[in-house]
C-alpha cells in the first residue's frame, strides 16, 4: 500500500508542476474577469464581442474543470489508500491500483496541453487555403482540406468563420480565409502551414487517370492588442466590390465586400462574409494587421537561421505532407516522418496524431536550437 501512495503523491507532483507549466492560476484570473464582463447589463450591446468573450469564457471554464476534477479524484484516493494503509487493510490494492492507472492514462492526455506552450498557441487562428495549379483538380483539393480542417474544428469544439472565398468554375475553391475561434486553436493548427499534395484518380477525368494536386495552406495566430499597430493610411489600397455566392452569383446588390491591399508588402486581404461593408473592413484590416506581424517575426526568425546557415524558403517549396489515395492509402508528413494507413479518417478531420507528432518535433527542433546557441 505504501508503493501505491508514493505513486499517487508522485502522480500529484507532475499535476502540480504542469499546473504551473499551463499557468492555470491566471487562467483562473482571468475566467473571473471574462465572468464579471459577461454580468455587465452592456455586455450583450455588441453581439460578435459578446459571442467571442462567451466562447473564451466557455473554453477556460471547460480546461480548468478538467484538472480540478483531476485533483479532487488524485486527492480522495491518495485519502483512500492512507486510511487503508493506517487500517492494515491490502483488499483495497487492486481497487487503489485500478483507479490510479486510469488517472495516469487522463494525466498523459492532460499533459499533451505543455506542447501547446508557444507565446502564441492560444489564440485563435487564420487560416488560408490556396488552390495550385491544376484548375478543377486543385480547387477540389481545397475543397476537401477546407471540410478536413471544419471537422477537426468540431471535433475540438471550436467555431469556424468563413471570412473570404473565391470558388472554381467546377467545383472547390480557389482560394478561401477562414477564422478557427477556440482556446489553442493556433496551437494545434500551426503544424498545417505548408503545401499539402494530393495523388489521386481523378474525379473529374474520364480516362481516369492518376493526378497530384497541391494546395497551401497559410495559418497564422489572431495577435490581439494590435490596435497599436499603425499602418500608414498612404499604404493602403482600399477596393469595394459585390460579394460572390457558389457560382458566382452575388449575396447581395451592395458594394459589401472589400478588399485591402499594402502596397510595401503587395500584402492583399479580402473580407466578403460581415453583413455590412464596414465590419468586412474591419475583419480585413485586423487580418492585415496580423500578417504584418507574422511577417515581422518571420522576418526576425529568418535572420536568426540565416546566421546559423539553415535559412530555407518557405510556401510554394514547403511540400509538409502526403496524401495518396492512389495505388495504395497512406498520409505522411515529411517533417515528421509520422504517416498512417487511415487516410480517409485523416480527412474525415483525424489530425490529432500528426499535431502531437509535429509538436513533439517542433519542441526537438528548439531544443537543438537552444543548445546550437550554447556552444
Amino acid at each position: 500500500m505504501k508503493e501505491l501512495i508514493r505513486q499517487i503523491q508522485d502522480l500529484q507532483e507532475k499535476a502540480g508542476r504542469t499546473w504551473g507549466l499551463l499557468d492555470l492560476d491566471t487562467a483562473k484570473v482571468q475566467l473571473k474577469s471574462l465572468e464579471e464582463q459577461m454580468g455587465n447589463p452592456d455586455f450583450w450591446r455588441d453581439q460578435e464581442k459578446a459571442k467571442e468573450v462567451g466562447k473564451q469564457a466557455a473554453d477556460l471554464k471547460s480546461e480548468l474543470a478538467v484538472w480540478e476534477s483531476f485533483n479532487q479524484e488524485a486527492d480522495d484516493l491518495l485519502e483512500m489508500a492512507q486510511l487503508a494503509d493506517q487500517e492494515g487493510d491490502e483488499s483495497l490494492s487492486g481497487e487503489i491500483g485500478s483507479k490510479l492507472e486510469k488517472l495516469e492514462a487522463a494525466f498523459s492526455k492532460m499533459e499533451f496541453a505543455i506542447l501547446l506552450a508557444g507565446p502564441y498557441d492560444k489564440a485563435n487562428a487564420i487560416v488560408a487555403i490556396h488552390a495550385g495549379s491544376g484548375g478543377t483538380e486543385a480547387q477540389d483539393w481545397s475543397e476537401m482540406l477546407l471540410r478536413m480542417f471544419v471537422r477537426f474544428a468540431e471535433q475540438k469544439g471550436f467555431e469556424v468563420q468563413i471570412v473570404d472565398e473565391a470558388r472554381g468554375e467546377e467545383a472547390g475553391f480557389k482560394r478561401v480565409m477562414f477564422r478557427v475561434i477556440g482556446r489553442y486553436a493556433y496551437g494545434y493548427l500551426k503544424s498545417e502551414h505548408g503545401v499539402h499534395r494530393l495523388v489521386r484518380i481523378s474525379p473529374f477525368d474520364a480516362e481516369k487517370m492518376r493526378h497530384t494536386s497541391f494546395a497551401l495552406v497559410e495559418v497564422l495566430p489572431e495577435f490581439e492588442n494590435l490596435e497599436e499597430l499603425e499602418i500608414n493610411p498612404d499604404d493602403l489600397r482600399i477596393d469595394t466590390f459585390m460579394a460572390g455566392g457558389k457560382g458566382g452569383q452575388s449575396v447581395n446588390t451592395t458594394y459589401s465586400a472589400v478588399r485591402i491591399v499594402h502596397l510595401p508588402t503587395k500584402i492583399t486581404v479580402s473580407c466578403q462574409n460581415e453583413r455590412s461593408q464596414k465590419q468586412n473592413k474591419e475583419t480585413a484590416l485586423k487580418i492585415l494587421k496580423a500578417k504584418l506581424h507574422q511577417l515581422q517575426l518571420a522576418e526576425e526568425a529568418a535572420k536568426k537561421k540565416e546566421l546559423r546557415g539553415d535559412y530555407q524558403s518557405a510556401e510554394w517549396g514547403n511540400q509538409i505532407r502526403s496524401y495518396v489515395l492512389q495505388p495504395y492509402k497512406m498520409v505522411k508528413d515529411h517533417r515528421t516522418e509520422y504517416e498512417t494507413s487511415d487516410a480517409a479518417g485523416v480527412l474525415a478531420g483525424d489530425l490529432e496524431s500528426f499535431m502531437e507528432a509535429y509538436l513533439r518535433w517542433e519542441l526537438a527542433q528548439s531544443d537543438r536550437f537552444a543548445q546550437a546557441n550554447q556552444e
